[in-house]
């Protein structure tokens, strides 16, 4: 199996974009301007209460040997891990997500999923965004996306919910996760530490280190200097320097906010709490998700890695993956129904494409973006559904097939964000929102 850091293709995936608390102080693309981006970034269409949680498995989760098993398939196929009954009856899926059988009630799986590639960077792109990106592009090459991400999407056209971001990455921020045409104004608030981290806090919430207190509470106070100074005659010849100051002054605020820092306390949860999501990183990521949704995040983006499994495919899931997917995943849900809070947060967790249906010589799975399952809950999805099915071997849908478009819109729509809708490039180019407008409706 590849490196935390590493995938097959040898590339680094580096974070692409960095929103630092330290910028307000220099250079650069700095929290206050982001939230005077912001401001004006909220487009017209009226507010939801839907938000959404789109948990990533960067690398490719084996969908043959979880969602959609084959038992009846030839053993190069099948694999050895046996299908397990789940609380609704007639679906199955593995042995080693006992956990998540018991939730089944709440999730959907879409089994006639699949797209045109299996390469990591486009198809990560394809997912994250909707769109197929055009031939040659490498996101981990390029300095952001084509096309915005749907974290960056709902932060337009929904607006930010109180003092919280709209949209947050976390442990790290994807290549393809990134606003692209849409701007500075709807990148995401990168946490950028690992939740189960003992020493586990959020830069961007704490002044820099090279800031000591006192000096910063000296900026604050130059900034009412220079707002003085600005009503005092020249406040019409210096609007611009004006609004940097009311937003910085947002800055400030946010990083001393008592109700931001509380939804990124994670300290603040009970031990059992966090033992129950499980002692890992991508635990504590889906009890920093829940904390964040619920404090008014519309959009958490969740990179968990990795699953790129073309050596020991069956070892390194049933012994490392699968069982930090089963108790984080499985708890999500549960604790979301438990707070009455599963109806207006939607779920997704999906990888990029799933794994080859015949398993190679190191007894893993390579890249398979033709069919695999995506799996969705909660904010307006029908728990306890099965949509199509692949053929015999999950070489291909059975049918006719959903793939990211389908996806795209199907979210947007559980929003009230309309996938007809346009931006427009910085070339004045119309591009729809989504796409498609056709849904995933055996979900709705």
């Amino acid at each position: 199996m590849a490196t935390a850091n590493h995938f097959c293709d040898r590339v680094t995936r580096r974070d692409a974009l960095r929103v630092g608390s330290a910028s307000l102080f220099g250079a650069g693309w700095g929290l206050g301007q982001l939230l005077s981006r912001q401001s004006i970034a909220a487009e017209t269409s009226p507010p939801s209460d839907v938000s959404v949680i789109f948990l990533f498995l960067k690398g490719g989760l084996s969908t043959i040997d979880t969602w959609d098993m084959k038992p009846n398939a030839p053993s190069e196929f099948r694999g050895p891990f046996a299908p397990i009954a789940t609380n609704i009856p007639g679906i199955e899926v593995c042995e080693h997500l006992p956990m998540l059988a018991g939730q089944m009630d709440k999730v959907s799986l879409i089994r006639n999923f699949g797209h045109r590639n299996s390469d990591h960077g486009p198809a990560d792109h394809y997912m994250l965004t909707g769109y197929h990106p055009i031939p040659g592009f490498n996101p981990n090459l390029s300095p952001n996306n084509q096309r915005p991400a749907h974290g960056s999407i709902i932060s337009r056209k929904l607006g930010p919910r109180g003092s919280v971001p709209p949209y947050v990455c976390l442990p790290r921020m994807h290549a393809s996760a990134g606003p692209a045409y849409l701007g500075a104004s709807v990148a995401p608030f990168v946490v950028e530490a690992d939740p189960n981290s003992p020493s586990f806090a959020v830069p961007d919430l704490l002044p820099p280190l090279v800031v000591d207190p006192g000096r910063f509470e000296n900026r604050k106070e130059l900034l009412g200097v220079v707002d003085r100074f600005q009503k005092s005659g020249e406040i019409a010849a210096n609007r611009g320097a004006n609004a940097v100051n009311t937003f910085q002054r947002k800055a400030f605020d946010l990083m001393t906010s008592s109700a931001t820092k509380a939804a990124f306390d994670i300290s603040a949860e009970s031990g059992e709490m966090r033992d129950r999501y499980g002692r890992n990183s991508l635990g504590q990521a889906c009890l920093m998700a829940r904390r964040l949704v619920e404090a008014g995040v519309r959009c958490v983006s969740i990179d968990h890695t990795n699953w790129d499994t073309h050596d020991n495919n069956f070892s390194v899931l049933k012994n490392d993956l699968l069982p930090l997917l089963d108790r984080g995943m499985s708890t999500l849900f549960a604790d979301l129904s438990e707070r009455d809070m599963l109806k207006k947060t939607l779920v997704v967790v999906t990888g990029e494409f799933g794994r080859t249906p015949r398993i190679n010589q190191n007894s893993g799975r390579d890249h398979w973006g033709p069919s695999f399952t995506v799996a969705m809950g909660g904010g307006g999805i029908q728990g306890g559904r099965v949509v199509g099915k692949s053929d015999p071997r999950a070489e291909k849908p059975d049918g006719p097939a959903y793939g990211p478009e389908e996806l795209s819109s199907t979210m947007f729509r559980l929003l009230g964000v309309d996938p007809n809708d346009e931006f427009y490039t910085p070339e004045g180019r119309p591009v729809k929102i989504a796409a498609s407008n056709r849904v995933i409706s055996e979900l709705l």
